[in-house]
């Protein structure tokens, strides 16, 4: 944030290397941060808040009485896991026995395509990549869950037919008929036509990619509006 010099060590020159200006403090992107009142305990601002406030203040030694407190109490959690044998489970990474690592959960690999990726973003810890078929994906998810209830449906149907026939005739068959009627042929289905069929909704994975896309849209719009700041 503020002046670089670079000095010559040989002859005792200085040399100005870096200048942030008052322009280019206004161009820099906005820094994102989840307020402080609302991040967990052991997220790292909240956590060292005592430790940071003593270096600011420019007092060392509560800086490190704050730090030890910390460690300590760290410590301690540790030793009441061992003997309570309870086991400890990250949020967001897990142990690889192979390299004897750390990794993180949701680390994606995979190349980076230009024609489908959008960007990334985290949410709650997690880094997700916003694709653009993602709709595509999820209408031909829909229409494959769509299928297979249909064909859940018709083989019930095939199989209330079959007990009725095998059944002996009595004075009840109207009614034993009518409670288990089912349409026999199924169209093409609309959104709606889940709830024509007797069917809530659709799996849950349907509905975990519809809150998702519901998500990746709010994401859209918070990149599209730091655009147009980076633009102006």
């Amino acid at each position: 944030d503020g002046e670089v010099h670079m000095n010559e060590l040989k002859n005792g020159n200085t040399e100005m290397f870096w200048n942030p200006t008052s322009e280019v403090r206004r161009q820099r992107l906005k820094r994102h941060i989840v307020l402080f009142e609302e991040q967990m305990d052991f997220e790292s601002e909240r956590l060292w808040q005592h430790v940071t406030s003593a270096i600011n203040k420019g007092d060392q030694h509560k800086a490190t009485q704050e730090k030890f407190v910390l460690e300590e109490e760290q410590r301690s959690a540790a030793r009441e896991r061992r003997e309570s044998g309870t086991e400890w489970k990250p949020l967001l990474f897990r142990h690889d026995a192979g390299t004897d690592e750390w990794r993180y959960k949701y680390e994606d690999l995979r190349p980076w395509d230009p024609l489908n990726d959008i960007a990334q973003f985290e949410k709650d810890g997690i880094l997700q990549t916003m694709e653009r078929h993602l709709s595509t994906r999820m209408s031909n998810h829909k229409a494959t869950c769509i299928n297979n209830q249909i064909t859940r449906h018709k083989r019930s149907a095939k199989d209330c037919r079959r007990r009725k026939t095998s059944d002996q005739p009595s004075n009840h068959s109207q009614n034993t008929e009518s409670s288990c009627s089912t349409p026999e042929s199924v169209q093409e289905l609309s959104d709606d036509d889940g709830k024509y069929l007797g069917f809530e909704s659709l799996c849950a994975q349907c509905g975990k990619e519809m809150n998702h896309l519901k998500e990746i849209h709010s994401a859209v719009l918070s990149l599209q509006k730091a655009q147009q700041d980076i633009h102006r």
